[in-house]
């Protein structure tokens, strides 16, 4: 067996590996039919559904567990995200939550013995007014209270990182500096999925692909059976980890929740040589990937959409923000583009919580997938425990009543960019 692995991580081996296309590979994941019932049964298959079932199966022993997915794995947003990993947000308890997880990923390849090519490239946001430079200067403070570490950039520091960026664009854009998390960075994220779907399977958990959650079936006040594409399949626990179709399945529940789905675009470039070294977060955000494209996004849709589809009017805006500060890649080429479902509370902030036996994640924004690894380990931490985890606390449905709210809305374009009222 040692030959053989030898062999087949040699120079000859990676040749064979190379030549041989896609056949004769040996699958990550088991593909079982679904059994008659499980302890926890997970509902959707992308980053925060594996990463919960696999801190089910390896931190609590939770192993009669079963991830349903209606499409292929990682086929929604975790595949359809601009990678970027950072923990610069301004609230307390967001930026301790997302730091974690941040800390995860610095490890998480030799966790799950799969590369999942984290790069800490460091993540920049810029300040294009003087009120927002004195607002970064309160959110650096803020969060070196928090323990995240951040640290203030004045012009020419930018400069330094990003000699392409023009200081003062054409179009009346300057900027006054900015702010860096250096061990913010981007993750490949097919490898994510791929890693803890891997790691989930090895650990007992039963991977099912192409069975879409059609029901539930109740027995009072908790739900007892689910029901699939695939067949009924018992349950004790429900958890439903679906992104921007989470109010769309928590109706199959007969629960309302505080959640407004939007389409959030992206797209990318045709690969060039490496000419962007970090990552320029805000408003409007930019990376360059492994391969040489550029990779960027912008702000939501104007209206509430399950729809996948691109739109123009996202395309424009942000080519116009590209060029204005990059006008050296104005005569680049644009591949491909897609979008992917949201979903936004009030407060711009996760929910984290259980109603009777049912397990939910959900609210995640355009955040969702930094937040894989902590996602997973709360969630699995609250259906194991019944209780939350502390990193999770703030994050209940009670909020929401009580109006203790974590507005983190600012963050999700870098800065609030709103003057002050005189």
């Amino acid at each position: 067996m040692g030959i053989a692995n030898a062999l087949q991580n040699s120079a000859l081996g990676l040749a064979w590996h190379a030549l041989r296309g896609h056949r004769h590979w040996r699958p990550f994941w088991r593909t079982p039919e679904p059994r008659a019932s499980y302890d926890v049964v997970i509902v959707g298959g992308g980053g925060h559904g594996l990463a919960t079932a696999h801190a089910l199966a390896t931190k609590h022993g939770v192993r009669s567990v079963a991830v349903l997915e209606k499409g292929w794995l990682g086929g929604g947003n975790t595949g359809r995200n601009t990678t970027i990993v950072r923990s610069n947000y301004l609230a307390t308890p967001s930026a301790r939550f997302y730091d974690h997880s941040l800390k995860v990923y610095e490890g998480l390849s030799r966790a799950l013995d799969y590369n999942v090519m984290f790069i800490p490239r460091g993540v920049v946001n810029l300040a294009t007014s003087r009120f927002q430079l004195r607002t970064m200067r309160r959110r650096v403070e803020a969060l070196r209270l928090a323990g995240v570490d951040s640290e203030m950039l004045d012009v020419e520091a930018i400069r330094a990182l990003m000699p392409r960026l023009q200081i003062r664009s054409t179009a009346g854009c300057e900027v006054f500096g900015g702010f860096i998390q250096r061990r913010a960075g981007i993750a490949r994220h097919d490898a994510v999925a791929w890693g803890y779907a891997r790691a989930a399977d090895r650990a007992g958990v039963d991977i099912i692909q192409n069975c879409e959650v059609t029901g539930f079936e109740r027995n009072g006040d908790e739900i007892r059976s689910v029901q699939t594409s695939c067949g009924r399949i018992g349950v004790d626990k429900v958890a439903i980890c679906v992104a921007g179709h989470s109010s769309v399945l928590a109706e199959k529940l007969g629960l309302r929740l505080p959640i407004t789905s939007m389409a959030l675009q992206a797209m990318v470039s045709e690969p060039i040589k490496p000419v962007l070294d970090v990552v320029l977060d805000g408003g409007f955000y930019v990376s360059q990937s492994d391969r040489g494209e550029l990779v960027m996004g912008g702000g939501t849709d104007v209206y509430t959409s399950y729809a996948q589809r691109s739109g123009l009017q996202r395309v424009e805006d942000n080519m116009a923000a590209l060029v204005d500060l990059f006008p050296s890649f104005a005569r680049l080429r644009f591949m491909r583009q897609w979008a992917g479902i949201i979903d936004l509370t009030p407060d711009s902030s996760p929910i984290i919580d259980a109603i009777g036996n049912v397990a939910l994640s959900c609210g995640w924004g355009s955040w969702g997938f930094k937040a894989i690894p902590a996602g997973g380990e709360c969630l699995a931490h609250l259906i194991a425990t019944g209780k939350p985890h502390p990193l999770a606390e703030a994050f209940s449905l009670e909020r929401f009543t009580t109006g203790a709210l974590i507005d983190e809305a600012g963050s999700s374009g870098g800065m609030d960019d709103r003057e002050p009222l005189l």
